[in-house]
């Protein structure tokens, strides 16, 4: 798809990438040493969990994996469905699911003793939960092609500010340390809710930053120009 030409639509996908940072603050220190966002960082979880690292277990990163690839499966026929629809509709449907997931998982998590890891099936319905969010999330971004500006992943971003300067320029150069900064805040933000208020709040948060972020964006006229694969 061609991405509509939107100055808000590049601040949408900041505040969701502070998102990705709230929802893998909840993941890591709150459900077990898993990623639900990131997924490289979770297929290593995974690698340490299959080598028998103390601390890192297998069907929570395996069940991660499998919801986010369910979420992203998802996430293409949403897309299919809203072809030559505004783009704000596909997106609005999209942010609604998201945020109804994570709120849905942040209500489970009232339940999640956070030291004990308990109980057991409340821990993996959140992980499963927020993966399948994310999943969603991270496909339906992709489709935007909105460049250096993923929501989930860095390594790109960071690589081309450092390797882009070679060259004595760096093309979006604001835009790629917004994102280094939005997932970096976001992972700070959840840290802290999490540590002071409960595993509940950076999911709740998370999910309300999701669908106001997208109601804003759905303001902006380029919003109403149709979605095309």
């Amino acid at each position: 798809m061609t991405p509509a030409p939107s100055t808000t639509l590049p601040r949408l996908l900041l505040l969701l990438s502070a998102t990705t940072g709230l929802v893998d603050a909840a993941s890591v220190l709150g459900l077990g040493k898993v990623f639900t966002a990131n997924m490289t960082g979770n297929v290593v979880f995974l690698g340490f969990a299959a080598a028998g690292t103390p601390g890192f277990k297998v069907i929570p990163a395996v069940l991660a994996l499998l919801s986010f690839m369910v979420g992203a499966w998802g996430a293409g026929h949403l897309a299919r469905r809203h072809v030559e629809r505004p783009l704000r509709r596909w997106l609005l449907w999209a942010a609604l699911v998201e945020g109804g997931l994570l709120w849905i998982a942040a209500l489970i998590a009232l339940k999640i003793d956070v030291a004990a890891q308990a109980p057991e099936l409340a821990v993996l319905t959140v992980i499963a939960l927020t993966g399948f969010a994310m999943g969603l999330r991270n496909a339906t971004v992709r489709q935007l092609k909105v460049p250096d500006l993923t929501t989930t992943v860095l390594t790109l971003t960071i690589t081309g500010i450092a390797a882009d300067r070679a060259d004595g320029k760096s093309p979006n150069l604001v835009r790629r340390f917004g994102a280094v900064v939005s997932i970096f805040a976001g992972a700070a933000i959840g840290a802290l809710l999490l540590r002071y208020g409960g595993l509940p709040l950076p999911l709740a948060l998370a999910g309300t930053v999701v669908l106001g972020a997208t109601l804003i964006f759905n303001r902006d006229p380029a919003s109403a120009l149709p979605h095309r694969s």
